[in-house]
């Protein structure tokens, strides 16, 4: 294998594919990138994979002779990162050789690398049509809900996404068991194919800094195939495996009504909120809510023991009886910063059951957050 290509661009291309290696590989050639150089086309193709999260990107590159090999992702990468930036890189194998040699105007270095004959294949579930998907709209979808996915690898299928389109458009949905985020976005696929599929949140998070990343409006393809799923465009491929398992039925969950309505500025409330938020961090993260129908406002308190209290009133439209409400006000503050209108809307019926704050303009997003108990 014998190439020339720009140091910046198979640094940044390292550097996108190096967040799908292995930390702690379970296999050494985990820990690896796969070069494939290819003189036919003129790219050099670059390899993460974890065996969970696979990410592929190419780069042209003036190839002699084609070739493949896989080199450490992290001392590779280090290397790379520091040869100047101006100055094209030369990468040398001889056939047969694990020996690799970087050669830039600063100097050359020497890496062993493993074969590529022992990296594990991406799953490239490419049979079928392809879902078209607008890269714009996913990334909304994404971002919408991402936040609210559990972290705990024990509820293992609250870990992800749950990804489904139909003749209505597409619904991105994630719930830890505390709170539930669903957008539903139309316009979302050129495709009249249905999806159903929990994605792991992890993998869809560097999806989402991918597209974000490279600007463009091209379809994304979406392949969904024997527990994997993968997402192509462009020169790049993501890869993930999908999550086991019935996603839970999560629209019954969602109140079909509501006694009490409050309307507030939403970066009034999220200001207030983050303010009060300093002293409930000092004690249990909880926040009380307390409606004034007739002064027309909502007050914002904390109370952390032997710390001290802190309260703050905004100016609110109330509809419905008084009523005090406590929230992890994490979960409020990440619900609020995940939309973009001015007016939102609290909907409640009482202390203790699911509380949806939705935005006044907009039905397609649904935020909804089980309150905490409190002893009186």
């Amino acid at each position: 294998m014998k190439l020339v290509c720009s140091q910046a661009e198979l640094n940044s291309s390292l550097q996108l594919v190096s967040r799908a290696v292995a930390a702690r590989p379970t296999h050494p050639v985990l820990a690896n990138v796969l070069l494939t150089a290819d003189a036919g086309t003129g790219r050099l193709s670059l390899t993460g994979f974890d065996l969970s999260l696979g990410i592929q990107t190419s780069l042209s590159a003036s190839v002699a002779t084609s070739g493949a090999i896989t080199l450490p992702a992290r001392l590779f990468g280090e290397i790379v990162s520091r040869m100047p930036a101006d100055s094209p890189i030369t990468l040398s194998c001889e056939d047969g050789s694990e020996q690799v040699e970087l050669t830039s105007v600063s100097g050359s270095y020497q890496m062993r690398g493993m074969p590529a004959d022992d990296f594990p294949e991406l799953p490239l579930a490419q049979a079928g049509t392809p879902i078209k998907l607008d890269p714009e709209v996913l990334i909304k979808g994404l971002r919408a809900t991402l936040f609210a996915s559990s972290g705990d690898e024990a509820k293992q299928l609250l870990t992800g996404v749950h990804l489904g389109l139909d003749q209505n458009g597409l619904e991105c949905a994630a719930t830890d068991g505390h709170r539930l985020a669903v957008l539903r976005l139309q316009n979302a696929s050129s495709s009249e194919a249905e999806l159903d599929v929990t994605v792991p949140a992890r993998s869809l998070r560097e999806l989402e800094r991918l597209l974000s990343s490279r600007g463009g409006s091209e379809a994304v393809s979406l392949f969904c195939d024997r527990g994997q799923v993968v997402f192509q465009w462009a020169d790049q491929v993501l890869t993930s495996r999908s999550l086991d398992g019935t996603y839970p039925n999560y629209r019954q969950l969602i109140p079909e009504s509501f006694g009490r309505l409050l309307q507030v500025d939403r970066k009034g409330l999220l200001s207030a909120l983050e303010r009060v938020a300093v002293l409930a961090d000092q004690h249990n993260n909880v926040v009380k809510l307390t409606s004034d129908p007739a002064a027309g406002q909502l007050s914002i308190s904390a109370d952390a023991q032997d710390v001290g209290s802190g309260s703050e009133a905004i100016g609110a439209q109330v509809t419905g009886d008084a009523i005090q409400i406590a929230f992890n006000v994490r979960y409020v503050l990440e619900g609020l910063k995940a939309m973009g209108c001015e007016q939102v809307q609290l909907q409640c019926n009482a202390p203790t059951t699911p509380v949806v704050l939705a935005p006044q303009d907009d039905s397609s997003f649904t935020y909804l957050v089980m309150p905490v108990q409190i002893r009186q």
